[in-house]
């Protein structure tokens, strides 16, 4: 991939972009932690980095803000390149997981902390603290400690005393990941309202698809030191461009086959126990190769009885083997009878099969567009 073409993955058409990465690579005693990369953060966007544990993403992020040397390629902030730029000349601020707020201090005084290092005289530190903490929901909040505030008041503040400097970037390691899940879920919609109303450019990185999709305008993929793919939450979701995409994004259900015949776009995939399943294709794949299809479990149709099903789909039956509620939905874990594939369905708590029960037959089908296959070794 080009770098023209990586950045047009995240740039629209004409826009500015606050950040280009150019063919950038770090390497740690011979293994590779960021490997040629490229691409663009448009300007006010929120730009997530999301992979697993030792994809390259945190390197990446500290050679953004300065704190790792690259070995090789360029950071451009604005249109100015960073080599030999120092971390604390460079236009960004970085919220670290652990905030890193100062205990010994008013809420106010972090908040001043940046300023005050740039010699910015006292009444307008306290303006500019004062203006921006009531901004992010914390007016009247100047004069307390930081230990007397919550989880999500520590984050705000985290945010304000970062913001205050103005930043062209803010960088974000994984910030929400010391929260317990109902503050996490809560600071989610917090930092989406809160980048929408300043308008600066995030740079975030999670290894959670779930913060990824929620918060971000564009999220980029990230696998042994490379994006897999670039795009809007819902194109990743909906159109995974590799099969490292379609499992790490979101539940799926993945089915190991050979491809025995192709109809448009449309090719049969047929298991070693006997199951053929039909799905759309990624790319050209030869009749014969070994392939993987990846089904969402939301895009299952269950029903008891087999004539309710959608005509034009191939129909299946499994036997339900476990029940799993998770609030408004439940999750449908059945053993397809044929072959004694297991198979994941998203059933709603309301309807006619509430009342389904663990040992039940059932049928079920699914939207060939709605699934995707790709080569075996893709993966």
């Amino acid at each position: 991939m080009s770098v023209m073409d990586s950045e047009r993955q995240v740039t629209a058409a004409g826009a500015a972009a606050d950040l280009r990465v150019r063919r950038l690579t770090k390497n740690f005693a011979g293994h590779v932690a960021v490997n040629d990369l490229s691409f663009a953060v448009e300007r006010g966007s929120f730009f997530s980095i999301l992979g697993p544990s030792g994809c390259g993403k945190t390197t990446l992020l500290r050679m953004i803000a300065g704190f790792i040397e690259p070995d090789g390629g360029d950071i451009l902030i604005g249109a100015r390149s960073m080599r030999e730029v120092a971390p604390n000349r460079r236009p960004v601020n970085m919220i670290f997981q652990q905030l890193a707020l100062f205990p010994m201090m008013s809420v106010g005084e972090n908040v001043e902390f940046g300023l005050a290092r740039r010699n910015v005289p006292k009444a307008e530190r306290v303006r500019r603290s004062h203006e921006m903490l009531e901004r992010v929901g914390l007016a009247g909040a100047a004069s307390k400690r930081v230990d007397e505030l919550s989880g999500g008041q520590r984050q705000r503040v985290a945010i304000a005393r970062s913001l205050v400097l103005e930043p062209t970037l803010l960088l974000l390691d994984e910030p929400l990941g010391a929260l317990d899940l109902k503050l996490r879920e809560h600071m989610k919609i917090e930092l989406k309202q809160l980048q929408a109303a300043f308008g600066t450019t995030f740079v975030y990185i999670t290894h959670d698809q779930s913060e990824a999709l929620v918060l971000s305008s564009h999220v980029g993929v990230m696998n042994r030191g490379r994006f897999e793919q670039v795009g809007t939450p819902q194109e990743l979701y909906y159109s995974p461009a590799t099969a490292f995409v379609a499992s790490f994004v979101g539940a799926n259900n993945r089915v190991a086959g050979r491809l025995t015949q192709r109809s448009g776009a449309v090719a049969t995939i047929e298991t070693s126990e006997g199951w053929r399943v039909h799905a759309r294709t990624s790319g050209a794949i030869a009749t014969g190769s070994s392939v993987e299809a990846f089904i969402r479990p939301e895009a299952a149709h269950l029903e008891r009885d087999a004539s309710s099903l959608p005509e034009e789909h191939a129909k299946h039956v499994g036997v339900v083997e476990s029940l799993l509620f998770d609030g408004a939905n439940s999750a449908v874990l059945l053993r397809e009878q044929s072959s004694r594939l297991p198979f994941r369905v998203a059933l709603p708590q309301t309807g006619r099969l509430a009342d389904l029960k663990v040992g039940e037959r059932v049928h079920f089908s699914f939207d060939p567009s709605r699934a995707i296959c790709f080569a075996a070794a893709d993966g």
